[in-house]
């Protein structure tokens, strides 16, 4: 609710503050306004059964496949059982098509022309709202954040915990403000402004907290462009990603199907989402200013976002960089094929590839055509190089509906693109699409990691623009070239409304479910204990620990998304580290890799020398594939945000330290000694009599690792808070809840609790 307060704060300390639920042990309880759902989570449904839970508020939740799902063409389709041939995406679309109708939710299948990339359609619907805190099994819902909202990725316990209480702990980030000041240059765009930011923070500079975009170039874009800044907040080592509502918000939100009703409803929102900014004299832990006139159209040369050169520059030398990181650029160099000082407009590409939920929305598709346009018009060329092959995915359905009635599809098709349906696709290669191994891809997608589109693909990130003309020269190309003078700004696209192909929409308010459907007579401190499902106690820890000193470790590094297709949480242990533990041909072990030799084999540490272990994807998976493979404890000096919070809900412990006692702790891994992790006494006792290293951790999570609770039993504890909080929060802010849907004339009828509401 609105915290009374004359201290002035940040825009994220607002949000947050004004989601408290409880604050006292441990982290901070914070209500959850949206929750998107889509088929990669689907476990967390099976946590609920195995509970006997139910969905707490259905009115709050939205569902949709778009990971797993083929892109080519739905004329034929009849059914996910007979569409999907790949068995495993089969089976995880089939799975969570069961569960929508059994815990009655909201959801945009395959035929709806609704369905689509889930952080496209959340903005799209209305559903996304200023001043909301919004959440998703997938590390980019900081997309949402460029409505003034607080949205960040989860893990599957995490969706479980927001299923069955509406909630989740959190412990308050640190503020951060990146101001864009001036004009941009001709050509730039805001993936290159975001590419730009990354380059100079580097994928830890935003470790730890939740980033504020602000300046007069950041003010000056629509919201396609801010969402796509916000997107890639994560990629910076961020929480979250938030812009300060505006007038171009609020013009974007009107009239769409679950904005506020228009007159009253609405006028009082708007009166609250304009008191969403940060106050003149808050304080900002750390500040970063860029000047927009030093921003150019930007591309990636390595495996990590924050491997970023202007389209003017060459491949880097990795005897300019530090000497610390300097393996990592060779290796990442040799990955992607490049040799230092080679122009990056000499870099030949094999596919091109427009989509993903970082630049799939009818923006990022007109600004692409009016490159094909202009190539058009001058003469130059204006189809996509032979040896090319390049596909445009729309966002969503309604994306692509659009697109096609403002003739951009005709456009792409007669440049030899090919014209998909809407889903992921290959920005992250969990479907059909994929690039086989070295084949280089000019991507608008948002990671580069190894293997990230496909195993042994290589993927330059850039914006859709950059793409367009890659596509058509066959060369990584400065869009600026191929525009001329940009005058002609619409390149006569015809421009529509997109009023013209979204439909009302009314999500009945169901009764909202008691906190917890455990019979009465349970205690707190039951409950706590039937939920904890088995989650095993961390007391002492002991073994061979392995040596790991890659710095930036990714999720996709630590499990490769074509293990995410599991239907169970356990038998990830032999796929861990799979990209650089086996040969990607043959599939046979790599004999000097770490993990396949003795004693790291049965190793249950892991002391990791590399800075921001874990960073990347919010895939739970990783967390589990450590876990099975028998790892409890992990040493390092940083760590992903939202891996470590994966971790510690799993019952592991990660352990920072400062860089020289990671130093000895990994020589003593590296000559096969053991370690011990003693949690209960807070030290790791060494080998020889060395004297143990002492390590903090937060007391609370110590006493829920020890006695091997989890999240959900013990939120349990402050029902009566949640259910005060509902009652305030409907008085104060009707429009978020399901009955206040209903557009003028519709009948909301409400739902039986358990009821099926399928497709719209």
């Amino acid at each position: 609710m609105p915290v009374p307060t004359s201290r002035p704060r940040t825009l994220y300390d607002k949000v947050f503050e004004d989601h408290v639920v409880h604050s006292g042990e441990g982290d901070t309880l914070i209500y959850i306004d949206r929750h998107l759902v889509h088929e990669v989570t689907r476990l967390a449904f099976e946590g609920l059964r195995n509970a006997g839970r139910k969905v707490r508020r259905p009115d709050c939740t939205l569902v949709t496949v778009d990971h797993n799902i083929p892109t080519t063409t739905r004329k034929s389709f009849k059914n996910v059982s007979s569409f999907i041939t790949e068995t495993d995406s089969r089976a995880q679309v089939e799975a969570l098509e069961d569960n929508v109708k059994e815990f009655g939710l909201t959801y945009f299948g395959m035929s709806d022309k609704r369905q689509g990339i889930v952080h496209i359609i959340g903005p799209e619907q209305g559903f996304t709202l200023p001043g909301t805190t919004v959440v998703c099994g997938d590390s980019h819902t900081s997309t949402h954040g460029a409505f003034g909202a607080l949205a960040f990725g989860i893990g599957t316990s995490e969706v479980e915990h927001v299923l069955a209480t509406q909630t989740l702990p959190q412990a308050k980030s640190k503020n951060m403000r990146i101001s864009v000041e001036g004009e941009l240059s001709e050509g730039v765009m805001s993936k290159d402004i975001v590419l730009h930011i990354i380059g100079v923070i580097g994928t830890a500079g935003g470790t730890g907290a939740v980033i504020e975009f602000a300046g007069s170039a950041i003010r000056s874009l629509s919201m396609e462009a801010r969402m796509s800044i916000c997107n890639m907040s994560i990629e910076g080592g961020a929480r979250a990603g938030m812009i300060a509502p505006d007038e171009i918000t609020f013009e974007y939100l009107k009239g769409r199907p679950l904005s506020p009703r228009e007159g009253e409803e609405w006028e009082q929102a708007v009166a609250y989402w304009r008191t969403l900014k940060t106050d003149a004299g808050a304080k900002y832990d750390i500040e970063v200013e860029i000047k927009a006139e030093d921003i150019i159209p930007t591309v990636t040369w390595g495996t990590s976002p924050q491997d970023t050169v202007p389209i003017t520059g060459v491949v880097p030398n990795p005897a300019d960089f530090k000497e610390s990181v300097r393996p990592n650029v060779v290796r990442s160099l040799e990955y992607m094929g490049l040799e230092s000082g080679v122009p990056m407009e000499e870099v030949k590409i094999d596919k091109a590839f427009f989509g993903s939920c970082t630049n799939g929305r009818i923006e990022d598709m007109r600004s692409a055509a009016r490159v094909i346009l202009a190539a058009e018009k001058s003469g130059g060329p204006a189809k996509v190089a032979e040896w090319v092959e390049a596909m445009v995915v729309p966002g969503s359905g309604l994306v692509k509906q659009q697109a096609e009635a403002e003739g951009l599809d005709v456009i792409f098709k007669r440049a030899g693109f090919d014209w998909r349906e809407a889903g992921c696709s290959m920005c992250l290669g969990m479907n059909p699409d994929q690039l086989k191994p070295q084949e280089r891809c000019a991507s608008t997608s948002n990671r580069n990691f190894e293997g990230r589109q496909g195993a042994g693909g290589r993927t330059h990130l850039m914006s859709p623009a950059m793409v367009a003309a890659a596509a058509l020269t066959g060369y990584l190309t400065d869009v600026r070239k191929m525009m001329g003078s940009g005058s002609d700004k619409d390149a006569g696209l015809k421009i529509t409304s997109y009023h013209d192909y979204l439909q009302p929409m009314d999500l009945p308010h169901p009764p909202i479910e008691p906190i917890g459907d455990k019979p009465s007579e349970q205690t707190s401190l039951q409950q706590a204990a039937a939920a904890s499902a088995g989650l095993p106690p961390f007391t002492v820890v002991q073994g061979s620990a392995c040596p790991w000193s890659r710095a930036n470790t990714d999720t996709d590094l630590i499990i490769p998304k074509q293990f995410l297709k599991t239907l169970l949480r356990t038998g990830l242990g032999a796929a861990l580290f799979w990209p650089v533990r086996y040969d990607i041909k043959t599939g046979e072990p790599v004999s000097d890799f770490v993990l396949n030799k003795e004693p790291y084999t049965r190793s249950q540490i892991l002391v990791s020398t590399g800075e921001n272990f874990g960073c990347g994807s919010s895939r739970e998976h990783a967390p589990w594939a450590l876990m099975d493979f028998g790892i409890r404890a992990l040493i390092g000096i940083s760590y992903g945000e939202i891996f470590k919070n994966n971790c510690f809900k799993n019952g592991m412990l990660c352990i920072e330290l400062p860089a020289a006692e990671v130093a000895l702790l990994h020589k003593d891994a590296e000559a096969g000694l053991e370690l011990a992790v003693d949690l209960p006494n807070q030290q790791i006792l060494r080998p020889n009599g060395e004297a143990p290293i002492p390590f903090d951790v937060d007391p609370f999570r110590k006493h829920c690792l020890i006695n091997g609770l989890d999240d959900i039993g013990l939120t349990f504890q402050h029902k009566e808070a949640i259910e005060r909080f509902d009652e305030r929060r409907t008085q104060i802010w009707p429009w978020l809840d399901g009955v206040g849907y209903a557009k003028k004339g519709q009948k909301v009828v409400p739902l039986k609790t358990g009821g099926k509401k399928m497709e719209w």
